[in-house]
């Protein structure tokens, strides 16, 4: 009985100070982060943890054929069906006022997912992403220089990462469906433009400008709210306390 009254008094004491520091942080967020290319949910684990400590929801999607998918792998895979793996986790889990989240290649999606579930995004959040229009492919938005490194790497229909040593246990970065990077994006959803937008643009250290500085640039002009981390092109491994920082922005 003393163990018990104790626990509660501790409780009661305790409670106001968690109800305090929630109050600070606000209502919970539901967050629904899209990885890149070869990547997978697991790259956005640490996050996703710091992110959760504040009270906040985390859904990592893994887009199919890639990450702990990559058994699902085929070069048939296009960029409707990664649309579509963002698009339905938002609906069969019953999300809404989501903060959707997009890295490099995820910005592609995550711009399709925005014009086919736009009444249920709050805000788009394009980390040093590709930000494309209508009518528009990564190929076409990437260049000359990076199709051609694809093309090398091209193996029936996949496009395998070469920085990855030969039989490296996982988590690692896995071949990519090529089509998902040449198919076209088509925009129908005028609302999906008015969806609130923050553009991060990570630039090394020193440098002047960086290969997704374009975007970046478009995205200013729609009025997105801008910010720049100085670390390389995955801050979800190397900037985790900064970018956290920079998604919990209002």
């Amino acid at each position: 009985m003393f163990i018990t009254l104790r626990g509660i008094a501790l409780a009661s004491l305790l409670l106001p100070a968690a109800v305090a520091a929630q109050a600070r942080r606000g209502p919970p967020r539901e967050y629904v982060i899209v990885h890149g290319a070869w990547g997978g949910g697991w790259d956005w684990k640490a996050v996703d943890s710091a992110l959760s400590a504040r009270g906040h929801r985390v859904h990592r999607v893994t887009l199919t054929g890639l990450g702990e998918r990559a058994h699902l792998a085929t070069a048939q895979i296009g960029l409707q069906t990664h649309i579509m793996d963002v698009v339905n986790t938002i609906r069969f889990e019953e999300l809404r006022n989501v903060i959707l989240v997009g890295h490099s290649y995820g910005g592609m999606v995550i711009t399709g997912v925005a014009d086919q579930a736009s009444d249920r995004v709050s805000r788009v959040v394009y980390v040093d992403a590709f930000l494309p229009d209508s009518g528009e492919s990564l190929a076409l938005l990437a260049g000359a220089g990076f199709n051609a490194l694809v093309q090398q790497s091209a193996r029936d229909g996949l496009i395998v990462p070469g920085w990855v040593p030969a039989n490296a246990p996982p988590p690692t970065d896995v071949p990519h469906p090529m089509k998902t990077l040449t198919d076209t994006l088509h925009l129908s959803v005028p609302a999906a433009r008015r969806i609130a937008g923050h553009y991060v643009l990570t630039m090394d250290p020193g440098a002047a400008s960086d290969d997704f500085s374009p975007s970046a640039v478009r995205a200013q002009g729609r009025g997105f709210l801008m910010d720049t981390l100085r670390t390389g092109h995955t801050p979800e491994r190397s900037a985790v306390p900064a970018l956290v920082r920079l998604l919990l922005k209002r």
